[in-house]
C-alpha cells in the first residue's frame, strides 16, 4: 500500500531532505522512523528537495509498506521515533498511482525577511535580517514582472541539473507585518536557488539601490552574473504542495 505524508520541519541542523553519507538529512531521519513503525525498510520521496538550512511547513511524501496501520498510528508512532525539530503532520493512504514529485501541479516557497535595525536573537535561524528599511510595494511591483512561463536562467544556482530552465511563476506576492516581511512565490517547478536568487533581486529594489524595471533586464538577460547575490537558506520555506483531484489533500 501506497501512504502519503505532510511534514514540517526546521532544517538548520540538517544537509538539506535528501539523503547523504556522513551528514544528517531529513529524508535519513524520516525514513529510520518509518521502518521503526512499520518493521520493515522504508524509502521515503518527497514532492520538493530542499537544500541545507532550509525548512518546510507543507512538504509532502510517499512511501509504499506492506505494514497495515491506521492513518492516526503512522502520525504518532513515527514522531514518537523522530527528532523534535521534524513532525508529520497528517497520514492519507493514497492510490498506487500517487507520486509526492510526479503528481504535484505547483510549489509554493515562502521566503521570509526580518526588516528592523537590530537582528533577533530569536529569528537567527528561521528569517534572514536585513537592516536597511525595505519598500515591500516596490518589492512586490518588481515581482509580478516575474509571473508567467520565462527563461529563469539569471535565476538558477550553479549545479543545478534541470533539463530545462523554462519554469512558469503562477504568483508572486510580497506582504509586511510589522518588522516581518513574507515574499510568497508560486510555480510549477523550481530551479536550484530559484526562490533565493529571486528575493535577492527584490531585496536590491526594495532599498531603492535598483529600479522595479531592474527586474526584468535580469530576466531578460538570461545570464546569472548579472543578478543579485544568493540570499541565506535560513528564510526559506516550503509552504505548500497542490496536487490536481484525485490527490489534493
Amino acid at each position: 500500500m501506497r501512504i502519503a505524508l505532510g511534514i514540517e520541519y526546521d532544517g538548520t541542523n540538517y544537509y538539506g531532505w535528501q539523503r547523504q553519507q556522513n551528514v544528517c538529512s531529513i529524508q535519513e531521519e524520516i525514513e529510520k522512523a518509518l521502518s521503526q513503525v512499520a518493521s520493515q525498510s522504508v524509502v521515503a520521496t518527497c514532492a520538493g528537495r530542499t537544500d541545507a538550512g532550509v525548512h518546510a511547513f507543507g512538504q509532502v511524501i510517499h512511501f509504499d509498506t506492506d505494514a497495515n496501520r491506521p492513518d492516526g498510528a503512522w502520525i504518532l508512532g513515527v514522531n514518537s521515533n523522530l527528532p523534535a525539530d521534524i513532525r508529520i503532520l497528517w497520514a492519507r493512504h493514497v492510490a498506487p498511482d500517487f507520486h509526492a514529485r510526479y503528481s504535484a501541479t505547483a510549489r509554493q516557497y515562502r521566503y521570509i525577511i526580518y526588516n528592523n535595525k537590530v537582528a533577533s536573537a530569536l529569528l537567527r535561524h528561521r528569517a534572514m535580517w536585513c537592516r536597511y528599511v525595505l519598500d515591500e510595494k516596490l518589492m512586490h511591483e518588481a515581482g509580478q514582472i516575474l509571473i508567467g512561463e520565462h527563461d529563469f536562467s539569471s535565476f538558477r544556482g550553479s549545479g543545478c541539473q534541470a533539463k530545462t530552465v523554462q519554469r512558469r511563476v503562477i504568483s508572486l506576492a510580497v506582504t509586511r507585518s510589522s518588522g516581518m516581511i513574507n515574499i510568497d512565490i508560486k510555480a510549477n517547478a523550481f530551479l536550484l536557488h530559484m526562490v533565493r536568487n529571486i528575493v535577492g533581486v527584490l531585496l536590491k529594489i526594495g532599498t531603492g539601490e535598483r529600479p522595479v524595471t531592474w527586474t526584468e533586464e535580469v530576466l531578460m538577460a538570461c545570464d546569472r552574473t548579472v543578478a543579485a547575490t544568493t540570499v541565506p537558506a535560513c528564510g526559506l520555506y516550503l509552504a505548500k504542495v497542490d496536487y490536481a483531484e484525485p490527490f489534493s489533500f
